[in-house]
């Protein structure tokens, strides 16, 4: 699965999105670049699972040293190396070990369900809390010192990307 071809934005106003981890897992696979697929990379060793399909926008880089990451909002999940183009709506600010990590929230340009939906005011505040509670949980369970700044709307994520696609040219 060779993705540099791949664009991070097909459009304005949308992002390709290569799941890693769909959703209900507790397996946590990355793309490994070198190998050109899916690698189970550790088990989360907790309750707790993926509330959303999880994954990253190709051909970025963010603060991290790693691809932007994106989560999208499915009633089913999908499959690990499953692509999805999406419309961002918000993003969750977050900071791991020290690092920026911020994360997308999109809806699938595909679920004709979601199709009014364009903004993180549209999603359910206790849906939104259940996710920053999964990645304060499974963070802290491993470890690691991680701070959730909370959401942002959908007017954050272009920045937030335009800035991830320059570091990935350079």
């Amino acid at each position: 699965m060779d993705l540099h071809s791949l664009l991070p934005s097909p459009s304005p106003g949308l992002v390709n999105l290569v799941v890693e981890i769909p959703a209900g897992s507790r397996n946590k696979y990355e793309y490994l670049e070198s190998a050109g697929v899916m690698a189970l990379d550790r088990v989360l060793h907790s309750s707790v699972r993926y509330p959303f399909d999880y994954g990253f926008i190709p051909n970025t880089l963010a603060e991290d040293g790693s691809p932007l990451d994106a989560m999208v909002i499915m009633e089913e999940p999908t499959f690990a190396g499953c692509l999805i183009v999406a419309r961002p709506i918000g993003v969750l600010d977050m900071h791991d070990t020290g690092h920026y990590d911020g994360k997308i929230l999109c809806v699938p340009v595909a679920d004709p369900r979601q199709r009014g939906i364009e903004s993180i005011r549209q999603i359910a505040p206790n849906q939104l809390e259940d996710v920053a509670e999964f990645f304060r949980v499974y963070k802290n369970l491993e470890g690691r010192v991680t701070s959730i700044g909370g959401w942002r709307d959908v007017d954050a994520v272009q920045p937030l990307l335009r800035d991830c696609m320059a570091a990935a040219r350079t």
